[in-house]
């Protein structure tokens, strides 16, 4: 009996392969660019030859005999009529041209420089530092030395021409060139430069030998015509051998040395391309049809490639995508799945003696009857497709007995339909943080998009404009168990991010709330019932008091039947005033953003905090549901009549805007005159300029203050304004008053034409009106000129939007990339994967800013001396601890 021994891998060395590798690992010489014959077998010796293994069903490989879909392939090879350069090596080869002498082929290092690399070398190796620096370090050093010191001959000035040309003193280096002279470069002379010679040799670099990948690896796919389409790469194979074959008969013909270099250089360039098709400098080689063919580089690399398209990130199964749309009735932790996606995404269940009826029940219905089953799995591993016609049959042979009197079914897994309350994941693109992932339980509804609570929007960073979002489903028990207890939205309430809530009362809800609690409301019982009635209360309070006989409730009443018993909270509320909350009754002020809000939910918080996810879900789901019963009962509408001001409005602001144009006036003609002092560090220029910014926001601002003054408190724009619903009242300012001045890249436009922002103006005119100050409201509409200049301004924030998203994207990617391997271990240490402590304490504090009460400084003291007198779970971090200064 063999025992296999446990080893460790001690390192890993990377080399070149050399041509008689590529023979030996070769199990055919490829000669003929053919790939099928008439009959549509494989040609022997051709690109698709059955040695390199098959694809067909019905074929055998020749050289391990197995059938397509069990024989992983094998390289053939291809025997390279001249020499060509490997475009990957190609910076390489240029720095051992230059640091080795043209006449010997030494290294252009005296024994003494050699011995000093050869040191530094082995030092960096120990401490696993970076080779690739000293290497350059000591090319750069022998590139010094114009004579050589071993044959006394001077060097001559190498060139290199991307990609794959090279030349010496003026005259053109053919590959066999280059590769006779790193044929001699002896072995002593490749070690200072950290190149092993019995693992590589440079002269390798230069390729006589070029391997053919598996006919596995570049599958050819038969067309609905009954044609064959060949992959990228074999269709690359076919001109390098063409081209190969020309190139020996134009030899041996005796051809004009002119016509073998062009036909050495088309070689080279299919090589090239073979092995990279986005090398710059050099056309990349396209299809029939014009599209650029991808060839081995292109497989590997990019977002598309192997390692990231599909190691690192794939497609995976029981996942699902649509639309989202919203859905105030649902629950937060809830998720509304339409029936068909349920009927095609399964659960498995493992049958057991306290579900088998549950189970069977599931299989009688088959895979169209809603829930249904669609696989079973038997004992033996085999798995049965649910149909129609066999489901009864299936759910008999469940419940029929074994010998022992036990149903045979027992153990075997069912892939059932999912149903109401299975946990799923549910994600939105791109995933910046922790919430962009979380749990939920489904809802089976009808049509074809998601319905989620719009509560979750801002974790998910989602809208209902088109937004489509992934659904996974679970399929072991321990990952339902873990997304249960972990990923459920109820335990994202707060952000890890700043500590407070990212899940809140938004937009609609907020307006509600400040509607129902703002002004001293009354409601009689029937009115109370209908606000509270998708709530999870269940009792009436005790009325406020009576009118006309009839008991009556104030909306601060009402909003305090959702609080919970023992809550004591006072703050500031956006609308302004001080909100007072005393043992869970709301005893003064208006709720608004300020206490349900999102980010910045006082009550939110403060309910997750003191008391528990579960039940700030609940109040989250209640405010939503009251406030959106209010605003229903109440009616909240905004149109374009609540921007309309009276004349006087009307003419204060004209006035405004008046005065501050005569004052840019009187600002361009101190200028002109040279009668303006230039403010500290600023040129007269820029003096002027922000001057006139000065001057004209503050003719923005005046017109707001104006308009404000004329709108109502009661207005739908001030109402959403005041609670921190949306938008602001600059937004109403714009809407009602003045746009104002538009800017790009922080200044008033001044690009156009020339010496002027458009035709319509003079040369060099500073004026407002000239430079995109727009002074009418968006109520009135602009004007041509001031619609072109609006656009300059938000175009402007359109490309910076686009380009900053690539940006960030990339930088995150990055970051995450090198942070991926940190962890936090159960010692309560921050290790790496060499098992280095890189914290003693998470974030170094220990403090989780969702737990952090938001107004609490932390006690740095406090947190040092925990840290210095820790004790760690792990042995062995105790040792490191002790031992670290």
């Amino acid at each position: 009996m063999s025992t296999n021994t446990p080893k460790t891998i001690d390192t890993v060395e990377f080399g070149l392969m050399s041509p008689q590798d590529y023979r030996e690992m070769s199990v055919t010489k490829i000669i003929t660019a053919d790939t099928y014959d008439d009959d549509g077998f494989p040609i022997d010796m051709g690109l698709m030859d059955p040695r390199l293994g098959v694809i067909d069903p019905g074929l055998q490989c020749k050289t391990c005999g197995k059938r397509s879909g069990q024989c992983e392939g094998h390289f053939g090879h291809i025997e390279l009529a001249a020499p060509v350069v490997h475009p990957g090596f190609s910076k390489l080869i240029r720095r051992l041209l230059r640091g080795t002498c043209h006449e010997c082929a030494r290294l252009l290092l005296s024994p003494t420089q050699k011995e000093k690399y050869r040191d530094k070398l082995a030092t960096a190796e120990a401490l696993e530092e970076d080779l690739d620096k000293i290497t350059k370090s000591a090319i750069r050093e022998a590139r010094k030395n114009n004579v050589c010191p071993y044959c006394d001959a001077e060097q001559k000035e190498v060139s290199h021409d991307k990609p794959t040309t090279y030349y010496e003193d003026g005259g053109k280096l053919m590959p066999s060139d280059i590769r006779d002279r790193f044929e001699r470069i002896p072995d002593e002379d490749l070690e200072p430069l950290g190149i092993n010679p019995e693992r590589t040799r440079p002269e390798w670099m230069i390729l006589t030998v070029l391997p053919v990948p598996p006919v596995t690896a570049r599958p050819s796919i038969t067309l609905d015509s009954g044609q064959r389409s060949e992959d990228d790469l074999t269709h690359k194979m076919v001109d390098i051998i063409r081209i190969n074959q020309r190139f020996m008969e134009n030899r041996e013909a005796g051809s004009p040395q002119l016509i073998i270099e062009d036909l050495w250089e088309l070689l080279q360039y299919h090589v090239t391309t073979f092995m990279d098709n986005e090398i710059s400098g050099t056309p990349p080689a396209h299809h029939r049809s014009g599209r650029p063919l991808k060839t081995l580089s292109q497989r590997l690399k990019g977002k598309e490639g192997r390692f990231r398209g599909s190691l690192s990130g794939k497609r995976v199964n029981y996942s699902s995508r649509t639309v989202i749309s919203p859905d105030p009735t649902l629950s937060v932790n809830e998720i509304g799945v339409p029936e068909s996606i349920a009927e095609e995404m399964t659960q498995k269940v493992k049958v057991t003696r306290n579900n088998i009826d549950e189970i069977v029940e599931y299989v009688r219905r088959g895979p169209n009857e809603h829930p249904g089953a669609n696989y079973v799995k038997r004992a033996d591993g085999r798995r049965l497709k649910v149909k129609d016609l066999n489901s009864e049959e299936l759910a008999e042979r469940i419940l029929e007995e074994n010998d022992d009197g036990e149903p045979q079914g027992l153990g075997w897994t069912v892939e059932r339909h999912l149903t109401e309350g299975d946990v799923v994941l549910f994600n939105r693109q791109p995933s910046l943080h922790r919430m962009s992932m979380m749990a939920h339980e489904v809802v089976v509804m009808p049509y074809k998009t998601f319905r989620l609570n719009t509560t979750v929007c801002p974790p998910y960073n989602a809208d209902f404009d088109g937004d489509e979002m992934n659904m996974h489903v679970l399929q072991s028990e321990e990952a339902l168990a873990e997304a249960d207890v972990l990923m459920k939205v109820q335990e994202h309430i707060l952000s890890p991010r700043f500590g407070g809530p990212i899940i809140g009362a938004i937009q609609d809800h907020i307006s509600g709330t400040y509607l129902l609690t703002h002004d001293d409301n009354r409601f009689d019982e029937a009115t109370v019932l209908d606000l509270l009635r998708q709530t999870s209360v269940n009792d009436l309070p005790e009325p406020a008091g009576e009118e006309d006989g009839e008991p009556y409730w104030t909306g601060d009443e009402v909003f305090s039947v959702l609080l919970p018993d023992g809550l004591d909270l006072t703050f500031e509320s956006s609308a302004g005033d001080e909100v007072v909350i005393n043992d869970g009754e709301l005893a003064e002020g208006t709720i608004d953003e300020m206490a349900v809000g999102g980010f910045v939910g006082e009550i939110v918080e403060t309910v997750a905090k003191v008391f528990d996810e579960n039940r700030a879900r609940r109040f989250i789901d209640d405010v939503a549901a009251l406030a959106v019963r209010s605003i229903m009962h109440f009616g909240f509408s905004f149109g374009i009549s609540d921007e309309d001001l009276p004349d006087e409005a009307r003419d204060e602001i004209d006035v405004a805007i008046q005065e501050a144009e005569d004052e840019v006036e009187n600002l361009i003609q101190t200028y002109e005159r040279g009668e303006l002092e230039s403010l500290p560090g600023r040129t007269l220029e820029e003096t002027v300029e922000m001057k006139i910014m000065q001057a004209l926001g503050q003719a923005r601002d005046e017109a707001g203050e104006i308009a404000e003054q004329y709108l109502d408190e009661d207005n739908p724009g001030v109402v959403m304004a005041d609670s921190g619903a949306r938008g602001s009242m600059l937004n109403l300012t714009q809407m009602t008053g003045c746009v104002g001045q538009q800017a790009v890249r922080g200044e008033r436009i001044n690009r156009g034409y020339e010496n002027r922002t458009l035709s319509h103006f003079k040369p060099d005119d500073l004026s407002a009106d000239a430079r995109g100050f727009v002074r009418h409201s968006y109520k009135e509409g602009l004007g041509p000129k001031e619609f072109f200049f609006h656009a300059m301004g938000g175009r402007e924030g359109l490309v910076d939007t686009a380009v900053r998203t690539s940006k960030s994207g990339y930088l995150q990617r990055r970051l995450i990339n090198a942070l991926q391997e940190l962890e936090a271990q159960y010692d309560g240490t921050v290790r790496n994967a060499e098992d280095d402590i890189v914290q003693f304490e998470y974030g170094e504090d220990g403090v989780d800013p969702m737990k952090m009460p938001k107004d609490e400084d932390v006690d740095v003291d406090a947190v040092v001396d925990r840290v210095l007198d820790a004790e760690f779970d792990s042995e062995t971090a105790k040792a490191e601890f002790a031992g670290d200064d």
